[in-house]
């Protein structure tokens, strides 16, 4: 077997409460081999041990961190360069990092100790834990830090780097957004859709979504719409070849309107069909579609009515 043939090797650690076994769980929907907790003693038995057929070309996940039996940060590093000069194996690690306070938030919520602070607070756990496994954060390829992260964006975060991509393409996902729930934090293009005529001001298109087609034919009907969209896909497919060529990894459009349920959606619905027509294959994440539509986001549209007396509704 060539050495171009090895399975990659992924090592998934990081702080307790970071968000491991997430990453573990996605990478397993990935199609990835996973192990998670093994004794270090063992690492280099398991890589070593024969596939079967039908899994020699499946990437391995290993989890290990402060619980893993016989854990040193110093002799895994020394364990996994090993592997990479004399066993030409792809080994590489993802470290998932996190605030301290968020950290003693989580451990709160779930009401869970912290492995190296049984009888203590949290807090020193963190500390002790944060110091020990230093070595490990400062070798690490890829380090994601999950303090503001919820448990959906780190799934993202571990499909658009490790799922399977061809030919060196970027991984790259279409996102729709809805400003008045804040901006989103990995965004590489943002284009605003407020611009456009807003179908939650008509009583009948509000309950719905820009998937639905009378919201998208209410959007696409706006005059400024057909021009600018066209502008903004001719710019994208502009720019992607110029990304891919510059060896960017990793690409998020996302497009906003006020609510995150109509604009946003349907263009960002409609880019995507377009970048798929032209050989690429982004992913689509609607981040506030689930949202109840609430006129305090939306704020009054200039053309509504002043209630009796001039006073605004």
């Amino acid at each position: 077997m060539t050495l171009a043939a090895e399975p990659r090797l992924l090592l998934v650690t990081g702080l307790s409460g970071a968000g491991k076994s997430t990453v573990l769980k996605v990478l397993e929907d990935l199609g990835w081999e996973v192990v998670d907790n093994l004794p270090l003693a063992l690492l280099e038995a398991l890589i070593d041990a024969p596939a079967k057929r039908s899994e020699a070309s499946r990437p391995l996940a290993v989890g290990i961190d402060s619980r893993s039996r016989g854990f040193k940060p110093t002799r895994l590093v020394k364990q996994i360069k090993a592997l990479r000069e004399t066993g030409g194996r792809d080994a590489q690690t993802l470290f998932l990092d996190c605030a301290g306070a968020e950290l003693e938030r989580r451990f709160s919520e779930t009401r869970r100790r912290h492995p190296l602070a049984e009888d203590r607070p949290a807090a020193d756990g963190i500390a002790r834990e944060r110091e020990m496994m230093e070595p490990l954060r400062r070798w690490a390829e890829h380090v994601v830090d999950t303090t503001n992260y919820s448990s959906n964006d780190l799934q993202q975060e571990v499909r658009q780097r490790f799922g399977d991509r061809g030919h060196d393409e970027p991984v790259l996902n279409i996102l729709s957004f809805g400003f008045a729930r804040g901006l989103p934090r990995n965004a590489d293009l943002v284009f605003d859709m407020r611009y456009l005529q807003n179908p939650h001001w008509d009583a009948k298109l509000r309950p719905g979504t820009g998937l639905d087609a009378d919201v998208a034919a209410y959007v696409a009907s706006d005059p400024a719409y057909e021009s600018t969209v066209a502008q903004i896909e001719a710019l994208l497919l502009a720019l992607l070849p110029r990304y891919r060529a510059e060896g960017k990894s990793y690409v998020t459009i996302a497009f906003g309107c006020t609510g995150g349920r109509h604009r946003s959606v349907h263009v960002a619905e409609r880019v995507a069909r377009t970048l798929r027509s032209a050989g690429h294959a982004p992913t689509v994440t609607h981040r506030n579609l689930d949202s109840a539509p609430q006129d305090g986001l939306e704020g009054r549209p200039p053309s509504a009515p002043s209630a009796p007396g001039g006073e605004k509704p």
